[in-house]
């Protein structure tokens, strides 16, 4: 793949590293990562193979003490999708993509205390159009004391198909806590512009607000409105490095987490059988970023 987004700039890699490098264990050597929240320089990842979380050290560094794995209560469970932090509470919220559920299909959230004991689980209320295309990020705020989550469609204008590969329909499915889980409150449009084939993961920090797109190995920063769910400004898009050819070395992006006003966080998913050496290289991986020139 060597498209060239137009006028897009190209990421700064600071540092990466494979995830089994890391956390040392030799008894799963497969590490498929789906999703990352960085708290204080402390990274956690979630996978979609495995229920076991992740926590590493954000220098990267195989000897780090943050490096270990956690084991959360729900050790059958498979398909998580990207993990979101309240720093209010310190509970943690872990996505599941797409369970059956109500005669469809729906995203479920499971909820951690900031030790990750189990508190709770809840169904966030938005039909998803089939069970391999659900809800591929997750992201929390606070507005006037209310928490709320942000889930990220994985296809243009929420849908599946050639629909779902159509640029320019990115949306943001916004939740709040009811009785009986998370009920529907509105829903964010992206850009029209964005250029992206799919959606992969998302993060909030402040107003800065950030999309990644693994099928696009790109970007996007902007801003969101300080009171409206709707996006204030629509800062850059962003191109994940390529190689000396051209082509596409980081295929497999899946999540992402602020570091600073100019740093992100990103994990990979294991690499398709079709995909070639160079994407396989950068698998189940987790990198460092710097966006050039971003805005603070």
């Amino acid at each position: 793949m060597k498209t060239k987004l137009r006028g897009a700039v190209e990421l700064e890699l600071c540092r990466e590293a494979k995830v089994c490098d890391l956390l040392g264990d030799a008894a799963n050597e497969r590490f498929e990562a789906s999703g990352v929240v960085a708290i204080d320089e402390v990274c956690y990842v979630i996978f979609d193979n495995t229920s076991q979380i992740g926590c590493i050290g954000g220098g990267l560094s195989p000897g780090d003490e943050h490096n270990r794995l956690i084991a959360p209560r729900f050790d059958r469970d498979e398909g998580y999708e990207d993990i979101a932090h309240d720093r209010s509470s310190g509970r943690f919220f872990i996505l599941i993509e797409s369970l059956p559920h109500r005669r469809g299909y729906f995203a479920k959230v499971r909820e951690y205390d900031s030790s990750f004991s189990y508190i709770a689980s809840g169904w966030l209320d938005w039909p998803l159009p089939s069970p391999n295309k659900g809800l591929e990020g997750l992201t929390c705020l606070r507005r006037a004391g209310q928490l709320y989550l942000l889930g990220l469609c994985e296809g243009n204008r929420c849908k599946d198909g050639a629909a779902g590969r159509r640029p320019g329909g990115g949306r943001i499915q916004v939740f709040a806590r009811t009785e009986q889980g998370w009920g529907h409150v509105d829903t964010m449009r992206l850009p029209s512009s964005l250029p992206f084939e799919d959606y992969s993961g998302l993060a909030l920090a402040g107003d800065r607000l950030c999309v990644v797109s693994q099928e696009s190995s790109a970007l996007w920063v902007g801003r969101l409105a300080p009171s409206e769910w709707q996006v204030a400004d629509d800062v850059a898009v962003y191109q994940f490095p390529r190689d000396d050819d051209g082509d596409t070395l980081y295929g497999n992006i899946e999540g992402v987490s602020w570091l600073s006003a100019t740093h992100v966080v990103v994990v990979s998913d294991k690499a398709k059988p079709d995909q070639k050496a160079r994407c396989r290289s950068k698998d189940q991986s987790i990198h460092v970023f710097a966006i050039p020139l971003a805005a603070s």
